[in-house]
């Protein structure tokens, strides 16, 4: 029986080793590829979610404006332009124009360039430029290929409409994510660009703003300009060598131009015809010919080519106040837009192409500066220009904050950009302020009407160490004080004899913290020191630091609009150097104060000029209609006069750099002062009279009011007058017996 089992018992067979080593190597090999094929799955649809991200953000890029790619440009309206008439490329004219003085540039046409030259650029950057549709990916997978490669060599993906792109925004990050986020960027721009250009527009577009080299008064940018530097001559004389030359130095122009680098131009030169040859633009004889020919280069390394501007800008001068003030708005605004510092936006500006639109009223302007340095409009005697150091500035604004004209000084203006008093210095604003912290906020919460009697007294208010005193004291137009008299006036009377003692009561009732506030939130006085809410500042304008007369002025235009606050600016319109525009003024507005309360102390403020005894008479016009306001400083330092026509509000301030006391002797009266500098071009206004543009609004009044108790008149008063009140706020009436 043992035996026949072990007869039964089956004997294992052994496996071969090699066959468990090809298993384990089998299941490793699919275990890699399962990986690399999952992990590529999710690799490339992270890279596909995140390009297109970048597709969904990625607008054209326009070469419309490319000629001004280095050219900021300021215009003005053209006051001859007619629109019915005149094209609409002559509705503004150039007013000054500023380019980045290290670069080198004149546009060209590409009619004007030679085939020779555009065949040369586009075989030895980007053979298939005109088969393909902004990208050429098999030269951007040869160049990828070519990153792993050991024994690599510089090799560029980018197309002739990526480089163009390029060159025109400035995004040329080349490491890491920046660099890939750009070039995706870059792929997207560039299948965009060519959907609405032409290849002639994107060519032509390239060979005017790629870079040609250096040279010591700056760098050259596009192909006309560097052929007048290299070879003196104009860019449609360039033969096939010469051609060939330039295209051979764009990938490098510092080591490959003909000037500094003639054997690498020269290797450079047989690589751009050997492409050429062999895309059969050139023939062989031609090609001989070339690449043997010794350049004729200009020898005059000093050239400074000239710019499509240049003409324009060499008899420009230097920037008047006008141009001053509009550059530094600018300047913020495109500070704004881009989110960077002033002196970036400043740079930025210089060499952006950017086009700025002013509010200028070109003549005012140029009025104005003569008018500004004749000094018979300020001095009561001829004197010496030693004798004559007094300072001014003016500025004039339309009643929605469009500065029309101003003007900073009183003598020639001899450099461009220098201090700039309307904008800048601040000074006190004297009685001007009483109008804009007192009387309009006062009114506006009815507080007084026209014809409200208010005692000629102090106030009481508590000083350094807790002692009591009255405050504050009058001043007569000599500068003297003068004690309190103690009768009763009406509010148009305070106000038109500028007496401090109604505008303290007034500021006691709404604290001088109401009327600080009021000034710098409803008004945009951004001069204000936190100090300067106390009795002094807002009532009789003894601030910290003063007010810039910019800042004045503009807050005086809500007695001409309806009380209507609006951003002061002197530039309308800002695009860059696209046409897109950066920024746009819009009549948003801020409602200061009611209508109503515009419209009565407008009226109020004109008997401060036509009133005998009114402050402002001097600026008394024959023709035009002027409301204002006069204001003196403490021991004469600063003279301030505001006056409302019906088309402007305008404001000049006088004083001493270092400040002292105003002659009167020497000095016109204030209001004489501006009438003489701007009372001609006042009285040439559209307008003569604010009924014409403001007109009495249904919640104001003209009513009659009795002259010995305020209230409306009746038949038993014996005098009566005429005033302004709010419809919701009148007097109550008087019946006699008085």
């Amino acid at each position: 029986m043992e035996q026949r089992r072990k007869r039964t018992t089956k004997k294992k067979r052994k496996t071969n080793p090699l066959v468990h080593v090809l298993k384990a190597i089998g299941t490793l090999v699919l275990s890699v590829f399962l990986i690399v094929v999952i992990t590529g799955s999710i690799f490339g649809t992270v890279l596909t979610i995140y390009v297109l991200n970048f597709a969904d953000t990625t607008t054209t890029v326009s070469l419309e404006k490319v000629t001004q790619s280095n050219v900021s440009r300021i215009l003005y309206n053209n006051p001859d332009y007619d629109e019915e008439t005149d094209d609409e490329s002559e509705a503004y004219e150039l007013y000054y124009a500023y380019r980045n003085n290290s670069n080198h540039f004149i546009w060209v046409d590409i009619d004007d360039v030679p085939q020779v030259l555009q065949d040369a650029v586009v075989y030895t950057e980007d053979e298939r430029f005109y088969s393909h549709d902004g990208v050429d990916f098999k030269r951007t997978f040869a160049a990828f290929v070519n990153v792993f490669l050991p024994m690599r060599r510089k090799f560029g993906g980018s197309t002739l409409t990526q480089q163009t792109i390029k060159n025109i925004t400035g995004d040329n990050a080349d490491e890491g994510v920046d660099g890939a986020e750009r070039k995706i960027r870059e792929v997207f721009r560039s299948i965009n660009v060519e959907k609405t250009y032409t290849k002639e527009d994107i060519l032509q577009s390239y060979l005017n703003i790629v870079p040609m080299g250096g040279m010591t008064s700056g760098e050259i940018i596009g192909v006309q300009a560097a052929a007048n530097y290299y070879f003196g001559k104009d860019v449609s004389e360039l033969d096939l060598a010469e051609s060939a030359a330039f295209a051979g130095m764009i990938n490098a122009p510092a080591y490959n131009n003909p000037v500094d680098n003639i054997k690498n131009n020269s290797v450079r030169r047989k690589y751009c015809l050997d492409h050429m040859l062999e895309n059969g633009a050139i023939s062989t004889q031609e090609y001989e010919q070339a690449l043997n020919e010794e350049l004729a280069l200009a020898g005059n390394w000093d050239y400074s080519s000239e710019t499509v501007y240049d003409e324009e800008m060499e008899e420009q001068g230097i920037t008047d106040w006008y141009l001053d003030a509009a550059i530094e708005e600018a300047i913020d605004r495109i500070a704004d837009d881009a989110g960077i510092s002033y002196e970036e936006a400043s740079s930025q500006f210089m060499s952006g192409g950017y086009t700025v639109y002013t509010n200028v009223d070109i003549e005012m302007q140029r009025k104005m500066e003569k008018s500004m340095q004749n000094a018979s409009n300020f001095t009561t005697y001829a004197m010496d220009e030693d004798e004559d150091t007094l300072w001014a500035d003016f500025i004039c604004m339309d009643y929605k904050g469009n500065v029309k004209a101003v003007v900073g000084g009183r003598k020639e203006k001899t450099e461009s950009r220098n201090l700039y008093l309307v904008t800048h210095a601040t000074r006190s604003p004297g009685s001007c302020i009483k109008p804009i912290a007192s009387y309009a906020p006062a009114i506006d919460q009815d507080l007084i009407t026209w014809s409200t009697l208010s005692d000629d007294a102090p106030i009481e208010i508590e000083v350094d160490g807790g002692k009591i005193e009255k405050w504050p004291v009058n001043y007569s137009e000599d500068g003297s004080s003068e004690n309190w008299s103690y009768k009763k006036l009406f509010t148009w009377q305070m106000l038109m004899r500028s007496l401090n003692t109604l505008p303290a009561q007034l500021i006691y009732r709404m604290t001088p913290a109401y009327s600080f506030n009021f000034l710098r939130e409803k008004l945009d006085v951004t001069t204000l020191d936190e100090a300067d809410s106390d009795y002094s500042g807002v009532t009789v304008g003894g601030l910290t630091n003063g007010m810039t007369l910019e800042e004045l002025v503009g807050a005086y235009m809500i007695f001409g609009n309806g009380g209507r606050k609006y951003e002061v600016s002197y530039v309308s319109k800002i695009e860059d150097s696209n046409g897109q525009v950066i920024y746009e003024k819009t009549d948003g507005y801020k409602q200061a104060v009611s209508d109503s309360t515009s419209y009565i102390m407008n009226r109020m403020m004109t008997y401060v000029i036509n009133d005998s005894v009114g402050t402002g008479r001097y600026a008394k016009l024959k023709k035009t209609e002027v409301a204002g306001k006069t204001g003196t400083s403490s021991d004469w330092y600063d003279l301030n006069f505001v006056g409302c026509t019906p088309d402007y509000v305008s404001g000049v301030w006088i004083g001493y750099e270092n400040p002292e006391t105003i002659p009167t002797n020497d000095y016109q009266n204030i209001g004489a002062i501006w009438k003489n500098v701007f009372g001609d071009i006042a009285e040439s206004e559209e307008h003569k009279k604010f009924d014409d543009t403001f007109e009495m609004p249904d919640t104001v009044q003209k009513l009659y009011y009795c002259t010995k108790t305020g209230l409306l008149s009746t038949t038993n008063c014996s005098s009566a007058q005429v005033g302004y009140f709010k419809t919701s706020n009148t007097p109550g009436y008087c019946y006699g017996g008085h």
